[in-house]
């Protein structure tokens, strides 16, 4: 059984110890730009960097990371939610059990279907399924909706890599996900604090501090290598939040090899008869400053900014080092396929501050300089876990991710797209063609881009 890792104690001294200099900034920023995973010494001293010149210093070498390790390249991605029922009470959630004015419903797998179905005729290709936590929604049930959702097919759509949110499981419950070919496996600690924890979690499984912690290292045991973790950044004090987050990742690393594969930051937002405490409320320039510092902190980990956050916080967000953004999002059950315009809080989980369309997000993306990307090459051809790491660390994310992207936007420009956004992103390929310097990749690129126009799909380095 593995041990509550979270040390409340360490990670505070850290933090109070903390002594910022700009020599001490420049050397830990230096040391991430050479893609090196930063301490929890160092990464407490950025987090106590709070002059104004000390920020600046920090957001630009978030800025200049993200560059060197991902290039201009935006992964997209859309929530589909199964399920809501929950026997957790958890004060934040307009899911938690005691809420009776939420609509509780399961989607069948007829529903599910109609749901992927209507996400595929916008265009999308990834997919997180979330599920509440009920004796319902066990390991069988997961495995046989995932099995739905990679059969369902809408003309020339298909969901190629499907992600998890959902409770922890026992090490036999993930074997049967790896089983059906699930992507991620994401758990959100909420908070790292475990005063805070045992706050506000009252009844449910979800109370177990150390069973939730632990989750992942059963995910790994189970050989899913791909997980993700996160915080509810409104609960407990972020800098501390941000410590308990790096903790988990050095954690998983030293014991499993590999780190998480994406770190999740939600904040706190407006909910079924939930009411806020706003003691440790973030604003934006604090999420900015921890998707800055996390981008520093762990290179080679994706960063996830959900619809949560409105349009123009993404747009400034994204240039810090986020890598993934949910687009064209719909968190209520059933949302897909009635595409309502207006938002039913007793019909989802939390209020989404973005709630434009794939194509509108897509169209912004390429106007501000970023490919938007499908891609789930990596995943699909085992490069994933250690592997992944092998890749990423001398520089191949740059290598297989930019001309996968080119394919994939390719073929949401040939099949989804608005005019406006057809023109230019067909602008677009032709400029990430040219900056292709190596001739057999670009001539190899521009083939497969051919086949894509004569109706092939689904092709990939």
């Amino acid at each position: 059984m593995s041990k509550d890792f979270i040390d409340d104690r360490k990670l505070q001294d850290l933090l109070v110890q903390a002594n910022p200099t700009e020599e001490k900034i420049e050397r830990i920023i230096n040391k991430s730009l050479n893609k090196e995973r930063l301490s929890l010494e160092e990464t407490a001293i950025l987090l106590q960097a709070d002059r104004p010149e000390w920020i600046d210093r920090i957001f630009k070498g978030a800025q200049e990371l993200k560059n060197k390790v991902y290039g201009d390249r935006i992964v997209l991605f859309a929530p589909l939610y199964v399920g809501n029922k929950c026997i957790n009470n958890c004060e934040y959630c307009g899911f938690k059990a005691s809420n009776t004015e939420v609509d509780r419903c399961t989607l069948s797998i007829k529903e599910l279907q109609d749901e992927v179905k209507a996400m595929e005729k916008k265009g999308q290709k990834r997919s997180i399924l979330v599920y509440g936590e009920s004796p319902d929604y066990d390991a069988d049930f997961i495995a046989k909706t995932v099995e739905a959702v990679y059969d369902t097919r809408e003309d020339k759509g298909e969901i190629r890599r499907v992600n998890i949110n959902a409770a922890p499981l026992d090490v036999e419950g993930y074997k049967k996900l790896k089983e059906v070919g699930i992507g991620t496996y994401q758990i959100f600690q909420e908070t790292y604090h475990h005063k805070t924890y045992d706050k506000v979690h009252h009844s449910g499984p979800k109370k177990d501090f150390k069973w939730r912690v632990t989750g992942l290292d059963r995910a790994m045991e189970a050989g899913i290598d791909d997980v993700g973790i996160g915080v509810l950044f409104g609960l407990y004090d972020w800098k501390y939040e941000v410590m308990g987050l790096l903790e988990h990742t050095i954690h998983l690393e030293e014991k499993y090899n590999v780190g998480p594969h994406t770190i999740s930051f939600p904040r706190l937002k407006e909910a079924s008869n939930v009411s806020i405490d706003d003691k440790y409320i973030v604003n934006d320039e604090e999420l900015k400053r921890i998707i800055a510092i996390l981008r520093l902190a762990v290179p080679y980990t994706g960063l996830i900014l959900t619809a949560r956050e409105d349009a123009e916080l993404r747009r400034e967000a994204i240039k810090l080092g986020v890598s993934q953004i949910d687009a064209g999002t719909k968190i209520e059950i059933n949302g897909y396929s009635e595409d309502e315009e207006e938002q039913d809080i007793n019909r989802e989980q939390f209020m989404i501050g973005d709630s434009r369309s794939l194509d509108d997000v897509i169209y912004e993306l390429i106007n501000d300089g970023y490919l938007p990307s499908f891609c789930t090459a990596c995943y699909r051809l085992g490069r994933t876990g250690e592997h992944f790491m092998e890749f990423a660390i001398p520089g191949f994310i740059k290598r297989y991710c930019g001309p996968n992207a080119l394919l994939t936007f390719k073929e949401y420009l040939e099949d989804y797209a608005s005019e406006r956004t057809r023109v230019v992103g067909e602008k677009l390929i032709q400029e990430k063609l040219a900056e292709i310097e190596d001739d057999k990749t670009r001539d190899n690129v521009k083939a497969k881009l051919e086949e894509i126009e004569d109706e092939k799909r689904d092709l990939y380095f």
